[in-house]
């Protein structure tokens, strides 16, 4: 139990450094959504974001969860880590050099009137991926708190570069003022000035990182880098397959709906998409400290009774989550332009579909752990035909709420093919009666609260927490009798 404990601690660090840096991006929402009152402004935004998250993995290519898997096997662990940071260093310079080639045909492709986004961009790709693998490192060796510092440091710098861009220069350039900050702004590039935030701090992150891996040197070594490649290159299929469930919707969307609304389509999605905040920082946080956390623990006698406490509490916590920010909804529909509030009706479906992804990241964790990752690779194609038929079929005629539904639906699928598969290669003996017993209850007070119409908005916020506080409560005096952790008293 005591290693569960480090889990949820390490949870709670990694969370500093994962939910402080969310949720101060996620106040750049509202900044951008009121600044920008036409959707298809921040439709530009949410789509460049979804193509950043695709190449993404291609930059990395797995080498995160490569890294952990073969320095947890190897007596000398520095070594693992030069001999891939050496490899990343390579190919991120040829990907980049690739991309730059092409970055008038992109431009045109995209139909921008810009090429300067498309090199900020590549510049976002460059150094995510130079910083990636120093960040699992940190992960590795537990130092959270300096991955903390690191991750909030990043967007205290991208918050300061956009507010620099969008309150100092922009209102200078809006107010016709003589001054050098009026000359820094052009309104052609508009939101596009987000991107060039995020390239600049990401270029400040990595000046930071640098005295945090100075033993590395680069080295290069074949006999290690073939098995590394070969363990790492279903992970790439994962994720761009995963990448399909997730941001494959805001890109189609340009492409399936009439010209006249596409880009605005894109950016109510793209804008209500970050309402679910909360359950996607929780599972981030989580996913930071299990990941090492299932290696380390995996050759320990207990190792699947551990699996199974975690995904049980994950549940709990992913269910107070959902729960809390569906019926705050009156509320945190604020954080968003009055023109973007026309798809809060998706906001409910895509809670569920990330709490579905939260649990699926728990029961699918055995096929990296058994080394069969070309399975996980088949589980997440699976989930990704479902995203694309669902798509293609029915967002024409209903628009965005077609693709809010896809993900549920690819999710939800990969969540139970990844149980039934799980269970008959790496069987783990999950607390299902728990687990469905609070499902059953936080869908019953949704369903409750739902049909309970205040005229007062307060009143109603008010009449949706105690419900909330209630279930809150009834997971704790249940789990009282389960677990001993620091916000839980064994009876």
């Amino acid at each position: 139990m005591a290693s569960v404990r480090q889990l949820f601690s390490q949870t709670a660090v990694y969370g500093l450094g994962t939910i402080l840096p969310r949720f101060l991006n996620y106040l750049l929402t509202p900044l951008y959504t009121y600044l920008f009152t036409n959707p298809a402004d921040y439709g530009i935004n949410a789509e460049m974001y979804a193509y950043i998250s695709f190449l993404n993995i291609l930059f990395t290519y797995g080498m995160e969860t490569t890294f952990f898997h073969f320095a947890n096997n190897s007596s000398n662990p520095q070594k693992i880590f030069n001999v891939t940071y050496s490899l990343m260093l390579v190919t991120t310079i040829v990907f980049s050099l690739i991309l730059l080639m092409f970055t008038n045909s992109i431009t045109k492709l995209l139909h921008y009137s810009h090429s300067i986004f498309i090199y900020w961009t590549i510049g976002i790709l460059a150094t995510d991926a130079l910083l990636a693998l120093p960040y699992a490192y940190l992960r590795q060796n537990n130092k959270a708190m300096f991955f903390s510092i690191l991750k909030i440091s990043n967007v205290v710098f991208n918050i300061g570069f956009n507010l620099f861009f969008f309150l100092l220069c922009k209102y200078h350039y809006d107010n016709q003022y003589s001054s050098l900050w009026a000359k820094i702004y052009n309104p052609e590039i508009g939101i596009g000035y987000a991107f060039l935030s995020n390239l600049l701090a990401n270029v400040l992150n990595l000046i930071l990182v640098v005295p945090l891996i100075k033993k590395f040197h680069f080295e290069w070594d074949r006999t290690l880098l073939k098995p590394m490649l070969l363990y790492a290159l279903p992970l790439v299929v994962v994720g761009l397959a995963g990448m399909v469930n997730e941001t494959f919707d805001r890109i189609v969307l340009k492409y399936l709906l009439p010209p006249d609304v596409a880009q605005s389509a894109q950016g109510i999605y793209g804008a209500c998409y970050k309402l679910s905040i909360l359950m996607t920082i929780f599972i981030q946080a989580y996913r930071y400290a299990a990941e090492p956390f299932f290696f380390r623990v995996f050759k320990n006698s207990d190792a699947k009774e551990m699996y199974a406490k975690t995904t049980d509490i994950f549940v709990a916590f992913g269910l107070i989550l959902w729960l809390g920010t569906i019926l705050n909804l009156p509320i945190l529909k604020y954080f968003i332009g009055p023109s973007y509030r026309i798809g809060l009706n998706v906001v409910p479906v895509l809670l569920t579909a990330n709490l579905c992804l939260g649990i699926y990241f728990n029961l699918s964790f055995w096929y990296k752990l058994t080394g069969q990752t070309q399975i996980g690779a088949y589980i997440t194609l699976f989930g990704a035909f479902i995203t694309l038929l669902i798509n293609f079929i029915f967002v024409p005629k209903y628009s965005y709420v077609a693709s809010a539904w896809a993900t549920l639906a690819a999710y939800a699928s990969m969540m139970l093919v990844s149980y039934f598969l799980g269970q008959r290669y790496f069987k783990v003996n999950y607390f299902m009666d728990r687990i469905f017993i609070n499902c059953a209850s936080a869908l019953m007070i949704f369903i409750l609260v739902n049909n309970i119409h205040l005229s007062n908005t307060m009143l109603q916020i008010v009449v949706n927490n105690l419900f909330l506080f209630t279930f809150i409560l009834f997971v704790i005096i249940r789990y009282s009798k389960y677990y001993s952790l620091p916000f839980l008293k064994k009876n």
